[in-house]
């Protein structure tokens, strides 16, 4: 399977409701923004608050995290070639720097001066570049489970999963790549996408059981399908590969940065939280211990409450300053 494969998981998954009681009456408007190139990303806006959230990846988040509308506005979309925003045939359209470019396309069209941003995965990183680019333009950050800096990051062995060799389990995904190479990829499109879906979202969980938590696929939405998302990420990581952002520069910004991250990320090593919280100017880290890529769907309450209290301008309890990459042994 492609190297590219532990990327894309995340793009499948739909978890559950968090707070829905709370949330399921919120006023919900969607639309589309064009951007410059002639790309239209597809957005829903929730919440009528005075305080203004963006949040790409809108099609994986926005059940869980329009719990954070109460006394905010949150505008959720869909990056360019994916979920229900147009997608794109030319791949050299679809690069880190044109996420980066979205963003401020969204930001421009809703009037927003300084939005919080909110980044999961490597729209974490994403978001830490725009703000190198765009600094008068951020508010605050939180980033949930970033990739690294570098692309070929590497970290000792107690800062990354030590399962992430044999989850998904190897003979499943052997499977999975002699449906593949048969043509199941082309010629069956949403149920390929959708046996991926079965074999792999154990990869997003630190406990097996809580993989019933994730809910069914996004495989209704064909740009979803591994048909459009393989190429989709080879493009994508191979602008990613080649970013070049400088630590100097994260160094410098004075935007607060909260970085959330589980200690059984497969997708994510937890060293990237860890690196990105020491790197940043004004970064804490708030360590979910035995969560994998998603942390929010094994310890909503822990992610969400640090959000929240973040949001409003006061650091976690939960949040720590991170002096060094290691973590220091435990006195006895």
């Amino acid at each position: 399977m492609r190297n590219y494969l532990s990327l894309a998981l995340l793009v499948l998954a739909a978890t559950p409701t968090f707070g829905q009681s709370d949330s399921a009456n919120l006023q919900v408007g969607e639309g589309y923004v064009t951007t410059p190139d002639g790309v239209r990303l597809f957005y829903q806006k929730v919440g009528r608050g005075a305080q203004l959230v963006i949040l790409p990846a809108r099609l994986f988040l926005i059940r869980d995290f329009r719990r954070l509308a109460k006394g905010r506005t949150l505008i959720f979309y869909d990056m360019r070639d994916r979920g229900r925003s147009d997608a794109i045939k030319d791949p050299k359209k679809i690069r880190i720097q044109d996420d980066v470019n979205d963003l401020e396309s969204i930001r421009k069209h809703f009037g927003i001066e300084k939005p919080n941003l909110i980044g999961f995965s490597y729209l974490g990183m994403m978001v830490m570049l725009y703000a190198t680019e765009f600094p008068d333009h951020v508010g605050r950050i939180v980033q949930i489970a970033p990739v690294p800096r570098k692309f070929d990051a590497q970290y000792p062995p107690d800062l990354k999963a030590s399962d992430a060799g044999t989850v998904p389990d190897p003979a499943a995904m052997k499977q999975l790549e002699e449906m593949e190479k048969n043509g199941d990829i082309s010629t069956n499109p949403r149920e390929f996408c959708e046996k991926e879906w079965e074999i792999t979202r154990v990869q997003l969980v630190g406990d097996p059981a809580n993989a019933a938590k994730l809910g069914p696929s996004k495989c209704d939405m064909p740009n979803e399908w591994p048909v459009h998302l393989y190429p989709h990420f080879e493009a994508s990581i191979a602008s990613i590969r080649t970013l070049d952002l400088p630590k100097e520069k994260v160094a410098g910004l004075r935007i607060p940065v909260l970085t959330i991250h589980g200690t059984r990320d497969r997708n994510a090593p937890y060293g990237s939280g860890r690196e990105w919280a020491m790197d940043v100017g004004d970064g804490r880290l708030v360590t979910v211990p035995g969560a994998a890529h998603m942390s929010w769907v094994e310890a909503p309450d822990l992610v969400f409450s640090s959000i929240e209290t973040f949001l409003s301008g006061v650091w976690p309890a939960a949040a720590e300053r991170i002096n060094q990459l290691e973590i220091a042994p435990t006195k006895q």
